[in-house]
Parts: structure tokens; C-alpha cells; sequence
């Protein structure tokens, strides 16, 4: 028996009409987004509901001596307040390895740690309950030098030690302890901050106790089912006693793939039984959800004075904070992703993710291909300038291409087009300088020099390492109304990538129809995967592909039936079933009459291995993603402040299902790739966020970003459905790594760290109005 529904919890039901693979078939999620009446989780209202709140550590590294919980329970309105005594089941959770506690024990190992949960009938009643909660800490001093927690004696943030996962990756001469000679060698050392995801609908959902003994728990996540396996292990009730479904998601960019309130508020229920409503202030979001890998990133490039590489060396620490969220995972991502896309015949990498007392850290766009992409190509221009090689002919000389061989040994057996990416966009037309009489600062003027960078690089689609990706869709068409309608099913979380469309239009595609209902599924339903890794149209559409086709067959042996000839029905168009020719047989609604056709699959894409421990070598990767990017700046010389007048790119996407909301993805990557490359980080001091706001934590806003040109490939990759390849997370990948090589290319500072802030650029050289700066070298091609 499940609870009662949220007043405003929308039918969750979407109609699409028209549309199918390759058409700009709109949203029908955009109007309600744009004109404010669509329902996020944060619009979930109950019947006497109450509203939960959460009692934080203010230390990043304490013991907890004593949780004095009297003034909270005594505040009129307060109806639970709970601490880690009241976790009924498993008192951690985490969706990779369960290290995090519910509520913290005995110790707080990050600012911002869960300490103990009230509910209360109003919000602000719940907030001060939370306040009174006395919490004796004996604090202690954090850990937050990731590298300084590698040392043999540094203090342990957990009892098994710092180390979340060395990766180890050797390839050719490396194998065997050495690496070849070189003419050329360049090192350097390269820092990428702590990005946050910045979505704008915080962390919020409601608890529902039903008549069970269960609970139903309306949520944004990313990924209704491994949210479902941790609720259901915290609270320690059978699976079909909680059912977890999926709330209006405002943005989630990897943010979502772990739990927040998920428990906490799901005790508060089944404690009080009654609705209970937990959203995160924004402060509160800064430390209620992981963060992007701050990495630090030495790299060694040895090659030919041709531009030849002959070997790349890195060692790569990330600061996975104080608990492992997917900082496995990444670390396995970083070791894939650590040359780039070049032909690099001897590989010597060690990609360390480790344990401090800094604000946990795991998925975030990019997936640590983002910091990978900023190191090696921060290297490719060194090496040009060492060289005198324009920095593009350079990348020209090392590209991979379909058959290359990636630095963990696979090869490459779907097209790689990096040369062409990297052609296409140097050939799109440079902006005009700006004229001086249009201003000074950062839109042209004397004080103001220009620089263009360039930035290629690749990334995985989907989970890798031996992972059994995979997810299911359910396909039904009826006759409603008269008309032929079909239904498709899944469980996949519509995030504001267009998951909903895309689902729409394959079927659509299968069966030629015009009007489809999206439903989603909830974790009663067949396993989707999470809405990360640009996975969701390669694998759900992939299921949603099998359903439709398994659906398209039925519906063509009832019609030979319904004819008598075996073998007559071809497929469907325009409402009817139609033979090889094209002719029709029989209309769809003679054929279906009042009995629906109705079809479940599962998609799983061809299988990967795990890296060799030793050697990290292994086919671990189903599909590569490439894209290249282009930056113009301005940097004003006096204030050291940054102006991207052009941010253009190049992306191969197999097949674009939806060519207006792929561009609008390109579009949004680079616009957060820029807010890395300028402006976005985590400020942290001793372990404590010192800007958890969008008044001191900058993201770009509509003023910052600059006019695109964006140039879509559509090489088949012959593996996947539709020969499509993911897209979402590429913008992301190199937009940071191009815009910085442009600042270095104006300025002729190294800037080894992003963001790039003033102080970085203040005081260079003054050169003439609007023109090269000391790092724009002759010969440099921009055509």
C-alpha cells in the first residue's frame, strides 16, 4: 500500500507531439520552465506535512563528545529530532563504497556533516530546532593538503588509510621500469580548483509514511535505483516498503548522484508519521552535495624535434575530500583520459585519489576528464612553443584516428575524427577586434590585448570497467480516442538534458506515430542508470529502440494474421501497416482494435573490462567522445580582468537525434567550461568554505558568455543505436583548457592553475591597442 500523493506532485506524464530521429522536436517541458509553472521538488506540498531541517558540523575535523538534544525536543512545534542512535538499518551510505555516515557518530571529517535531523510544523521552527541541537566537539586539525595525505605519517581520515585508488597505467617500454630517450623534453606542473555544479533548484524532497509501514520518497536525483538500494539499506526495510519516485529535477550536473536528504527525511516520516518536506537554503546546497576534484598534475611530454610524441609521464593527485562519493571511479577516468587524443606509444601514469577533511568530492560534468583535458593540453602548447610549432599543426602530428591505440591499449574501432575537429575549427572566421573608440577594459580599447587558444580532447561515454551497463524501457500502443497512441516507460531521470524528447522521437521513429506519452517509471520499475556520463540516449534510447522494435513486430504478425498472408507486413507509416512496397495493408486501429500491444527490453551495450591492476591496460571503454574548441580574449592589462569575445567548437556526435537541444548542450557545457577556466572555484580555508553563495561564488551569467559557432559531425559509430555518440559532457571537456590557452596566448604567462583570476595576469606588457600580447608568436596560425 503506497501513501498519499503530494498535492503538487505532477502526473507524471508527458505528451510529445510530432518529431522523430534527426528533427528539432521541442520540449514540452520548456514552457512551464520558462513561464515558472513548472513543479520542482522544492514545490511538493502535503496535508499536514512538516518540514525537516539539519543540525551541521561547523569543523571540518572533530570528535564528537556529546549530543544534547533536550532544548530542540522542548521547542513548541518540534515533533522529532533525531541523531545516529535512530538510524534503524545501516548507518552508511555511499553509491560506490558506503564510507558516509547517515549521521555522523563519533567523528565529523568535513564542514558541513550531518549531525542530527529535526522536523517541526513550520520551516523556521524547524531551522531554530536544528540550532539548539548542542553538539560538544573536541576539535581537531584537519588534513587538507591531499598530497600531504599520501605521506606514510599523515594522519588517517579514515581507519583503513587515505588512499582511495592509485590507478596505474603503463604502456610500451613503462611496462618494463623505463621510458625511451627523447630530443625534446617539457615538464610542468598544472592545479584545477574545486568547481561546484551550481544548479538552481537546491537539494529538496518530501517523505510520505504509508499505511505499510513503508514509505514513498519524492526526490531529484539522478538515479532513482541506486538511491533506492541505499534508502532501503539505511532504513532497513524491505525494497517494496520504499518507493522512491522522481520530482521536478533544476539541474544536477553529477551533484545528484548521492544522497542528501534522502534518509533524513525518510526517518522523519516514518518517526512522526507524516509528510515531511526537507530544501536545502543555497548555503546549505554548498555542503549538502560533492563538489568537481580539485587535481594537482605533473607532466612529463618527451618528443621528436619533428613534434613527434614519444612519451607522456603524469602523476595526478585528486582531493576526493572526506568521504569516496565516485572518487573510484574518476580516478579511473583521469587514467584513461591522461594523454588526450594523440598517439603516445610509451605511457607512464599514476592517478592517486585520496581522503582529506575538505568537502567530499565525486561527479561532476566532465568527470575528471575536465582536469586531464586543462594538464595535457597546457602541455601540447609548451611543447609548440619549445618547438616554434604552431600549436595546432602540433596536435595535427598526434592525432588519433579510427584504429589508433588510446594509452590503455584499446583500439579504437569507431571513428576518432580529431583532425578534422581540430580543421574545422581553425577554419571558422576569427571576430573582429574591437575598435578603441568602443571602449576600454575588457571590450577593446589600449589596454587591452588579444590571444586565441585552441583545445582538443576525449572522454568515455557511459560506465566503464567491467560495469554491466544497461536499461529498460517499456513500449504500449492502444487506441485512445480513436487514434493510434503508444506509451514508452522508463525509469531514467529527466534532468533538463531532453531525455523526454529524445525518448519520444525514437518511438515515434519505430512506429510512426504522432503523438507519444512519455511515463516515468519509478523504482517499482526496471533499471534506467543514472542520468550522467552522457549515457541516457545511448543505453535508454537503446532499450527504448528494442521495445519499439519488439512492439513494431507484433503489430506486424496480428496484420498478417488479420490479412492471412504470413510474412506480408513490412512496418507501419502514416497510421496503417504497409507491406515491403509501401502499400498499405490495414489501418493501425483495425489492427489493434481494443487489445493493446505492449513490449519490455533491456539494453545493454557491448561489454568492458577491468584495468589490469598492474598495467592498466584493458578495453574498458564501449564508446570515446571527441570534441575540439576554440577561445578568443581580450584581457585588459591594468585590471587583469578576462573578456571570451568567441568561444567556437567542433564536436563529432555520430548522429544527432535532436540537432536544436544537442547545440544547446554544446552551448551549456562551455558556458560552465568557462566559468572553471575564469572564475568558478570553491574557496576553502583550513578545510571551510569561506563563499558558499552565488554572491561569492561566480558563475557566468548571460553578459559573460560570447557569441558560438558550433560545427556538428555526424560519423556513425557502427556500435551504437542510430550510430549516435554521447555529447553532454565534451562542451565541458575542453572549453576550459581552450579558454585558458588563449589567456596564455595573450599574456605569456605560464598560468598554471585554473580559474585564471586578475592577479595572475596583472602587470603584463603593454603591446599595441587591441593586439598580440607577449604570448601571441609569430607564426602562430588562426586561419
Amino acid at each position: 500500500m503506497t501513501a498519499a500523493v503530494p498535492a503538487r506532485y505532477p502526473h507524471q506524464e508527458t505528451v510529445v507531439s510530432g518529431g522523430v530521429i534527426g528533427d528539432s522536436t521541442p520540449r514540452p517541458d520548456g514552457p512551464a520552465k520558462t513561464d515558472g509553472t513548472f513543479t520542482y521538488s522544492s514545490d511538493l506540498w502535503a496535508e499536514n506535512m512538516l518540514w525537516g531541517a539539519t543540525t551541521r558540523s561547523p569543523h571540518p575535523h572533530a570528535r564528537i563528545l556529546r549530543i544534547d538534544t533536550r532544548e530542540a525536543r522542548a521547542l513548541p512545534g518540534v515533533h522529532a529530532v533525531l541523531t545516529h542512535q535512530d538510524v534503524p538499518g545501516r548507518a552508511l551510505h555511499g553509491s560506490m563504497v558506503a564510507d558516509q555516515p547517515v549521521l555522523a557518530v563519533d567523528t565529523v571529517r568535513y564542514q558541513g556533516e550531518a549531525v542530527a535531523v529535526v522536523a517541526a510544523d513550520h520551516r523556521e521552527t524547524a531551522r531554530r530546532a536544528a540550532a539548539l541541537v548542542r553538539v560538544d566537539y573536541d576539535v581537531l586539525s584537519p588534513l587538507t593538503d591531499a598530497e600531504a595525505a599520501l605521506a606514510p605519517d599523515a594522519e588517517r581520515v579514515h581507519p583503513d588509510g587515505n588512499l582511495v585508488r592509485h590507478v596505474r597505467l603503463r604502456r610500451g617500454d613503462a611496462q618494463h621500469g623505463t621510458l625511451p630517450p627523447a630530443e625534446v623534453v617539457v615538464c610542468g606542473e598544472y592545479q584545477v580548483g574545486m568547481q561546484d555544479q551550481a544548479f538552481l533548484s537546491p537539494e529538496s524532497g518530501m517523505a510520505v509514511p504509508a499505511d505499510d509501514g513503508g514509505v514513498d520518497l519524492y526526490v531529484a536525483t539522478q538515479w532513482i535505483h541506486i538511491d533506492h538500494e541505499q534508502v532501503v539499506a539505511c532504513l532497513g526495510l524491505p525494497h517494496d516498503k520504499v518507493r522512491l519516485r522522481l520530482a521536478g529535477v533544476g539541474g544536477a550536473f553529477g551533484a545528484r548522484e548521492d544522497l542528501s536528504m534522502h534518509v533524513h527525511a525518510s526517518m522523519l516520516a516514518l518517526r512522526t508519521g507524516r509528510p515531511v518536506k526537507m530544501c536545502y537554503s543555497r548555503e546549505e546546497s554548498f555542503f549538502g552535495h560533492v563538489h568537481r576534484h580539485p587535481a594537482t598534475m605533473r607532466y612529463e611530454h618527451g618528443a621528436t624535434r619533428e613534434g613527434k610524441l614519444v612519451y607522456v609521464k603524469a602523476s595526478i593527485v585528486l582531493d576526493g575530500g572526506a568521504y569516496s562519493s565516485s572518487s573510484t571511479a574518476v580516478a579511473g577516468t583521469v587514467a584513461t583520459c591522461s594523454v588526450g587524443p594523440y598517439e603516445v606509444p610509451h605511457v607512464e601514469v599514476d592517478v592517486r585519489a585520496v581522503y582529506t577533511h575538505n568537502p567530499p568530492c565525486g561527479a561532476m560534468r566532465g568527470f575528471g576528464a575536465v582536469q586531464t583535458c586543462y594538464g595535457y593540453e597546457s602541455q601540447m602548447d609548451r611543447l609548440a612553443r619549445e618547438l616554434d610549432l604552431d600549436p595546432v599543426e602540433l596536435r595535427l602530428r598526434n592525432a588519433m584516428a579510427q584504429g589508433s591505440v588510446v594509452a590503455t591499449g584499446q583500439v579504437l574501432d569507431h571513428p576518432a575524427p580529431v583532425a578534422e575537429l581540430l580543421h574545422r575549427v581553425r577554419a571558422m572566421p576569427l571576430p573582429e577586434p574591437a575598435a578603441p573608440e568602443d571602449g576600454a577594459g575588457t571590450t577593446g580599447g589600449p589596454r587591452t590585448v588579444r590571444g586565441v587558444g585552441y583545445a582538443v580532447g576525449l572522454k568515455n561515454v557511459g560506465f566503464v570497467e567491467g560495469f554491466d551497463d544497461y536499461s529498460t524501457a517499456r513500449v504500449r500502443v492502444e487506441v485512445h480516442e480513436g487514434t493510434p497512441r503508444a506509451t514508452v516507460t522508463t525509469a531514467a531521470a529527466e534532468v533538463g538534458q531532453g531525455l523526454v524528447t529524445v525518448q519520444a522521437q525514437i518511438v515515434a521513429e519505430e512506429l510512426a506515430l504522432d503523438e507519444v506519452v512519455v511515463e516515468q517509471g519509478d523504482s517499482s520499475f526496471g533499471d534506467a542508470g543514472p542520468s550522467s556520463s552522457a549515457r541516457q540516449s545511448y543505453v535508454t534510447g537503446g532499450a527504448v529502440k528494442a521495445a519499439a522494435e519488439a512492439v513494431r513486430a507484433r503489430i506486424c504478425e496480428r496484420a498478417d494474421r488479420l490479412v492471412g498472408v504470413k510474412g506480408a507486413a513490412a512496418g507501419l507509416a502514416r497510421g496503417a501497416v504497409v507491406d515491403t512496397g509501401g502499400r498499405v495493408l490495414a489501418k493501425l486501429t483495425e489492427v489493434l482494435g481494443e487489445a493493446a500491444v505492449e513490449e519490455s527490453a533491456e539494453f545493454h551495450h557491448r561489454p568492458t573490462r577491468p584495468l589490469d591492476p598492474r598495467t592498466g591496460q584493458g578495453d574498458s571503454v564501449f564508446q570515446f567522445a571527441f570534441a575540439a574548441h576554440r577561445a578568443v580574449v581580450e584581457v585588459d592589462r591594468e585590471l587583469g580582468l578576462v573578456r571570451v569575445v568567441a568561444l567556437d567548437s567542433t564536436q563529432d556526435v555520430g548522429r544527432a537525434l535532436n540537432p536544436r537541444a544537442l547545440r544547446g548542450q554544446i552551448h551549456g557545457g562551455s558556458c560552465q567550461g568557462l566559468g572553471l577556466a575564469l572564475m568558478e572555484e570553491i574557496q576553502l580555508a583550513d578545510g571551510k568554505i569561506t563563499n558558499p553563495s552565488f554572491t561569492d561564488y561566480l558563475i557566468p551569467t548571460m553578459a559573460d558568455m560570447p557569441r558560438m559557432r558550433v560545427d556538428i559531425l555526424e560519423l556513425p559509430d557502427p556500435h551504437a543505436p542510430y550510430g549516435l555518440r554521447g555529447v553532454g559532457e565534451m562542451p565541458h571537456v575542453t572549453s576550459p583548457a581552450a579558454v585558458a590557452a588563449a589567456v596564455r596566448d595573450a599574456t605569456g604567462r605560464e598560468l598554471p592553475r585554473i580559474p585564471i583570476r586578475p592577479e595572475d595576469i596583472l602587470g603584463i606588457a603593454s603591446g599595441p591597442a587591441g593586439g598580440p600580447g607577449p604570448g601571441h608568436r609569430k607564426g602562430i596560425r588562426h586561419d
